[in-house]
């Protein structure tokens, strides 16, 4: 078979079925290419799901009468002129296949008008094949109009989805690019009727735009998000733990203004949420990460859906450092009302988690620990409910009313009723303790550092290659999380040393585990995250039970440790710890004020 030259429509259509996935994929390229002119209303008409019609008018810059036949030819593009300009791209598209390619699949028509021109011109082209560019009464800005989509190219069209799931697509990218832009004007139409608009607010951070595009939901259980660091900026909003979702579905990341997906931040975000996310369920957040274009590489993937980081590590770490830090200060309480200072004789909480240091601690040793968090007491009388017989707010209270209240009883041995200036508070007690003592735990284990427990034989491991490679490699990271590796051949490692805390469990599987983070991501939590489950374990033991009789100043003392202490507002496995019913709320119960 002899090499020859592909047509220039054909080639095309092959660059179409990389950029042009369905009519969403339009309207994606389209809408950045008006946002790129500098467009602050974007019109978009659609019919039959984009189907049939997809049109899109700006206000922006426009093109010249003479530029719209470049416009649609391949790699024509005013966005970058050098290999600098691609090594630092602020711009969404920059690429130049979008306008050529969408035009080889469709029925196509672009009229546009600079501003400081007096008639506009109209250029269109019918599968691929170039007319002639006409003088066109057009406002200042630019029109691009696709109908029938991939109808020269049915093997294609058979593979679009229905009406309702096409518009479903372009709705969800719309939904995305809204809540980046909302500084722009979006009005959407479908099939002649109006369907969405997103007024341009003009504030990076608005509220009205986090409310139509997430709903009041997220925006009641969100927490902001901005830090600093390294030459970036992380910002935005998460999710709370106690708001979280069964997908996917509210997660949007923006690298320098561009919707992108990336694993190596995604698996950032999950590790800063391992601690408080019941299992199972995915966070939601919006976050907008900035920083130096040439840090950052967006020529990775054909529809630009994707980036690649030139410092991932330093990338992941400093993501998921700020996230740990706000998610830290889920505190229980939070939002209520500033905790007030604890006076030096606050009552203690006598069934807390010993304060000593777990360091080297192996199971052999459980024994003793659960012998103290067990320790024999007396039982307290049973509270009772009656506000004569327990002052719910003592006069003599320092500060004021505290987030949490103060204590009126217990509820079946099992909850914590508690009244606040707010309303009513309602903690799972044996769930909060938990957490506190798992607190407690690390904070005692990384005051004292990890130390490393050398083995009386070394244990030979057989590894792949590219294992060994990462082992060698990465031997000063693999120190500082208590490993001792040595290569001793292509494909085998010798372990001298394990982590202190860890050393009685699986070592090998974890060490394989960590060479496979620092392979993928550059960095590993997995030494951290198994000293946290085994402490997690040691918390929950020595939790205070279920239907254990506490007096009226220990449940007050447990609600002050838990207005201290981080992450309280859940479990160690990501249930909550409390809940609170308004004054508002009771009396819509019991139709008070109707």
């Amino acid at each position: 078979m002899n090499i020859r030259q592909l047509p220039e429509v054909l080639i095309n259509q092959i660059a179409a079925g990389e950029v042009v996935e369905r009519p969403a994929s339009v309207v994606k390229e389209l809408v950045e290419n008006a946002l790129d002119a500098g467009a602050r209303r974007i019109d978009i008409d659609l019919e039959e799901g984009g189907l049939r019609l997809i049109r899109i008018r700006d206000d922006g810059g426009g093109i010249p009468p003479e530029e719209l036949p470049l416009a649609v030819s391949r790699h024509a593009t005013s966005k970058i002129a050098s290999i600098d300009d691609l090594e630092a791209v602020s711009t969404l598209g920059f690429r130049g296949e979008a306008l050529p390619s969408v035009a080889s699949v469709s029925r196509f028509r672009l009229v546009s008008r600079k501003p400081d021109q007096v008639h506009g011109a109209e250029l269109r082209i019918e599968g691929g094949k170039l007319g002639e560019v006409a003088p066109q009464a057009h406002p200042a800005g630019t029109t691009v109009e696709v109908r029938d989509l991939f109808y020269n190219v049915p093997a294609r069209r058979k593979f679009l989805r229905a009406e309702r799931t096409e518009l479903a697509h372009i709705e969800e990218w719309l939904r995305t690019l809204a809540l980046a832009r909302p500084d722009v004007e979006l009005r959407v139409t479908h099939n002649g009727k109006p369907s969405r608009r997103w007024k341009g607010e003009g504030d990076l951070l608005s509220d009205l735009r986090l409310h139509e595009t997430l709903g009041e939901a997220f925006a009641q259980n969100r927490l902001r998000v901005d830090h600093a660091g390294a030459g970036m900026r992380l910002h935005g909003w998460i999710g709370q733990p106690a708001y979280n979702r069964a997908s996917t579905d509210q997660q949007y990341l923006y690298v320098n203004g561009r919707s992108v997906r990336d694993r190596n931040v995604a698996h950032a975000i999950r590790q800063a949420y391992s601690d408080v996310l019941f299992h199972g369920r995915h966070p939601a957040y919006v976050l907008f990460l900035e920083l130096d274009p040439r840090g950052v590489d967006v020529n990775v993937h054909p529809a630009k859906h994707e980036v690649r980081f030139r410092e991932a590590r330093l990338v992941h770490d400093f993501v998921y450092r700020a996230l740990q830090a706000a998610l830290a200060e889920t505190r229980a309480g939070t939002g209520i009302a500033p905790p007030p200072a604890l006076p030096a004789a606050a009552p203690r909480w006598e069934a807390s988690v010993p304060q000593q240091q777990p360091m080297g601690l192996r199971m052999a040793d459980a024994p003793a620990v659960y012998a103290a968090l067990y320790a024999p007491r007396a039982e307290a009388p049973a509270a009772s409910v009656m506000p004569s017989a327990v002052p719910a707010m003592p006069d003599d209270a320092p500060g004021g009313m505290p987030p949490l209240g103060f204590a009126l009883a217990q509820l079946h041995g099992i909850y914590i009723l508690a009244e606040n200036a707010d309303g009513l508070i309602v903690v799972d007690m044996h769930a909060a303790h938990e957490r506190i003592g798992y607190e407690k735990l690390k904070a005692a284990h990384d005051g004292a550092g990890l130390r490393s427990q050398p083995l009386l034989v070394p244990s030979s491991l057989a590894v792949a290659e590219r294992e060994g490679d990462v082992a060698e490699r990465e031997a000063d990271t693999l120190v500082q999380l208590g490993f001792e590796v040595q290569r001793s051949g292509p494909q085998s490692l010798l372990l001298r040393s394990v982590p202190a805390l860890l050393a009685h469990g699986d070592v090998e599987a974890l060490l394989r585990d960590v060479l496979a983070d620092l392979r993928e991501h550059g960095s590993s939590r997995r030494v951290a995250e198994s000293r946290d489950a085994l402490l997690a374990t040691m918390a929950c033991h020595g939790a205070v039970r279920a239907h254990r009789r506490l007096s009226i100043p220990e449940m007050n003392a447990l609600l002050r440790e838990m207005e201290a202490t981080e992450r309280s507002g859940q479990c160690n496995h990501g249930r909550p710890t409390w809940t609170r019913f308004s004054l508002a709320e009771m009396d819509r119960w019991f139709l008070r004020g109707r």
